[in-house]
């Protein structure tokens, strides 16, 4: 047998594998161990073996962790609904003011967390309710909550570009500074795109009537600004010495889990069963996305040793005659596919091991190409039938925002992130200005 049709076996074993509900990590290393035994014996078992101490040895895999207790201290311990008050108070006068102050929060929330389902979880439970009695659109909304939380897997310190970092063999710190202004453009378009349509239709997103604004006086609203500043102070510690120099990524996520401790001591919530249940939390997500990334390390090894990504550039550039730049879009197009029917870490430990060598080959740079990734990936989280962020709304919405209106309200926000996408496309420098900077001092 041909080593294209090793490669398309295993490809297809693993995908038959997942549609039987098989976990990713499961099907993706089975099939990498089971491969590797099969082409080079016994020795071969040590594939899973090798993996596995690459990746304990991989220094920077302890920002992971850090990262998510440091988003859920804050989750669980309320901090993030000061925050949100802090947004409702100051934009209330706006159009569309606290839809606005939602993607603010979520922005916010991202920085701190670095996984979409916390910005969901926190959007779906503290800002809907209060839009929905607020008179505010309900698709207006359930768009704005979907969208927002996106954001958690492209603005610093995201998870998914700490595993596409591990698969692609990047610096994490370049890869999240790449992501800044990105993410930033990205909200900022979602806010400009909510003040219009509120500006042309108010009655979407009514600002607060004017006895409620009355009962606002000036100490209540610098009250709510010294709340919301902690969380915000928070990531100003964590980051600023990072970007400096001072610290290391590693220390700055330690930095970022003490002091969210510390702020949830001084607001006297961080009790026994928060810290029960953020531990809990912790190690949950911590061995999940560790599992992924070391079955990843051995599907690629695999591949490193087929020479298959060889074989698919010849194929695209040789026998297709394609431009780099066609290959790239294609690749791009094939992850808003698979992003219909499975999450971004799934879609990157499928495709990484023959997309970044690929990328890589033609001459792209791969700080860049993690964020196209990570954006493309957040279009798929909001592509039916199986965005994963639809889901998540399903199950937190209330009963009167049905599955239609769900699917309905992600398509204007859809459209602003391909317009993103296709400007971090065109423009590279939007990404790679900033680490450039920071990493050529």
């Amino acid at each position: 047998m041909s080593y294209d049709m090793i490669a398309i076996l295993m490809f297809s074993t693993m995908m038959l594998m997942m549609m039987t509900g098989q976990r990713v990590f499961g099907a993706i290393g089975f099939v990498a161990v089971a491969a590797s035994v099969s082409l080079w014996g016994v020795g071969g078992s040590d594939l899973g073996f090798s993996a596995a101490m690459k990746l304990m040895k991989w220094y920077p895999l302890l920002t992971l962790p850090m990262f998510i207790f440091m988003g859920y201290v804050l989750s669980e311990s309320r901090l993030a609904d000061d925050l949100y008050r802090m947004f409702h108070v100051w934009f209330g006068k706006v159009p569309g003011g606290l839809a606005i102050g939602t993607i603010a929060l979520m922005v916010v929330i991202s920085a701190m967390n670095g996984l979409s389902v916390a910005g969901m979880a926190i959007g779906a439970t503290i800002a809907l309710p209060e839009l929905l009695k607020r008179n505010y659109d309900k698709l207006m909304v359930t768009g704005v909550i979907q969208a927002g939380s996106s954001l958690g897997i492209l603005v610093p310190p995201s998870v998914v570009l700490v595993l596409y970092a591990m698969i692609a063999r990047q610096p994490v710190g370049q890869l999240w500074l790449a992501g800044v202004f990105p993410g930033l453009m990205m909200a900022s378009m979602f806010i400009l795109y909510i003040w219009v349509r509120c500006r042309i239709n108010p009655s979407l997103g009514p600002v607060l009537p004017p006895e409620e604004l009355a009962l606002i006086t000036r100490a209540e609203k610098l009250r709510l600004l010294r709340a919301g500043v902690l969380p915000l102070m928070i990531f100003v510690l964590m980051m600023v010495p990072f970007v400096y120099g001072y610290t290391s990524l590693v220390e700055s996520s330690v930095v970022g889990a003490l002091t969210s401790v510390f702020a949830a001591v001084v607001k006297g919530r961080f009790t026994r069963r928060v810290f029960e249940e953020v531990t809990r939390q912790t190690l949950a997500v911590s061995c999940m996305f560790m599992w992924i990334i070391l079955a990843a390390l051995a599907f690629g090894a695999v591949f490193d040793g087929l020479g298959a990504v060889k074989s698919i550039e010849g194929f695209f550039v040789g026998q297709l005659g394609l431009s780099p730049w066609e290959i790239l879009i294609l690749m791009q197009l094939s992850y808003l596919i698979m992003g219909t029917f499975l999450d971004d870490t799934a879609m990157l430990v499928i495709v990484a091991p023959l997309y970044v060598p690929l990328v890589h080959a033609l001459g792209f740079d791969l700080i860049w190409y993690g964020v196209l990734y990570t954006i493309t990936s957040q279009i798929a989280y909001m592509t039916p039938p199986f965005g994963y962020n639809l889901f998540l709304m399903r199950a937190m919405a209330p009963k009167e925002i049905s599955i239609g209106d769900i699917y309905r309200s992600i398509i204007p926000f859809v459209g602003v992130m391909i317009l993103a996408l296709a400007l971090v496309t065109a423009f590279p420098q939007i990404a790679l200005w900033l680490p450039t900077q920071v990493y050529s001092k």
